[in-house]
């Protein structure tokens, strides 16, 4: 064929030797820093895996439901209930304390990470317009592209599970962080400077209050994502719901693997429902009128006179 038809013949960038030897090169030199990295998160992941199996599910059962109800109202609370009974009568309850340990521990990685470079972008425009091609290539960037490099960093198991399920669920928190500080209004920040506040002042005092629904939302789509990774993460040994899944596909069992998936989807609605209600109650009341802080009150002031008497 002529050059001029197939140009590509006559060179070709050797992109995958560079990013193996790039790869290479960090895990030959730079592969401790990477292990000294999986220690807290090791700790933290396995403190909350191992208290989330330790507590008999009846009391876990109770625990959610009252979670549930004080944040997000009685329905959702009844939900909570309901799902999460259904999944330990799907002979799943243990899978689903490994996997909701791995996503809170995902979620808490990204909320100490995210929310500081969010903020960090929307007080910088250098430094937004620096993260903004990074972020764009986090996003696009297909999963399972995460798992090699992750691999060879931090070998397999929950640990790179928790690493991999962040870097893939952190970019929304990111973008909406920037976003719901740079959207409060000037005048609210001309009025804060106006009677002598500090630029942190203004930070932590007007802007980030105002911009919480919207940084709450962002953590609402990590946890939605870092559950969507789940599936992902159980091929490189990770084990939980994911497993199942992975593992029902592998043998052909569609029994196996429509339990995990269906626990996916019951815990992800319960997850979701409560993380938006935190932004946006549903009841215009504050925490010590909602819920069981409310009947625990009510008892107590109740029994007040009958003891006087």
């Amino acid at each position: 064929m002529p050059v001029f038809l197939d140009p590509f013949q006559l060179f070709t960038i050797p992109l995958q030797e560079w990013i193996e030897g790039i790869v290479d090169f960090i895990v030959d030199n730079f592969r401790f820093i990477f292990q000294g990295i999986s220690v807290p998160v090791r700790f933290i992941l396995s403190s909350i895996e191992s208290f989330f199996i330790w507590v008999p599910p009846t009391i876990m059962l109770i625990a959610i439901g009252l979670l549930a109800w004080q944040i997000a109202g009685g329905a959702i609370a009844i939900y909570s209930l309901i799902a999460m009974t259904l999944i330990g009568y799907f002979n799943a309850w243990e899978e689903t304390m490994t996997t909701l340990s791995l996503v809170l521990t995902a979620v808490v990685l990204c909320a100490i990470i995210g929310i500081p470079l969010g903020i960090a972008a929307a007080r910088s425009d250098r430094f937004e317009s620096t993260i903004r091609p990074i972020l764009d290539a986090m996003q696009t960037l297909p999963a399972f592209v995460y798992l090699v490099p992750v691999v060879m960093l931090f070998g397999t198991g929950e640990v790179p599970g928790v690493i991999v399920t962040f870097v893939f669920a952190v970019p929304p928190l990111i973008r909406l962080t920037n976003i719901g500080i740079r959207q409060v209004s000037q005048e609210v920040v001309e009025a804060a400077l106006a009677f002598g506040s500090t630029p942190n002042q203004v930070l932590w005092e007007a802007q980030i209050p105002l911009a919480m629904p919207t940084i709450l939302a962002g953590v609402n789509q990590s946890i939605m994502l870092a559950l969507s990774m789940v599936v992902i993460a159980s091929m490189i040994a990770v084990e939980g719901l994911g497993q199942m899944v992975f593992r029902g596909i592998g043998r052909l069992d569609i029994g196996l693997a429509s339990v995990g998936g269906i626990s996916i989807v019951l815990m992800a609605v319960m997850l979701d429902r409560i993380t938006q209600a935190v932004g946006k109650p549903t009841q215009n009341l504050s925490w010590k009128d909602r819920g069981p802080v409310r009947l625990f009150r009510s008892l107590t002031q109740n029994q007040k006179p009958a003891s006087s008497t």
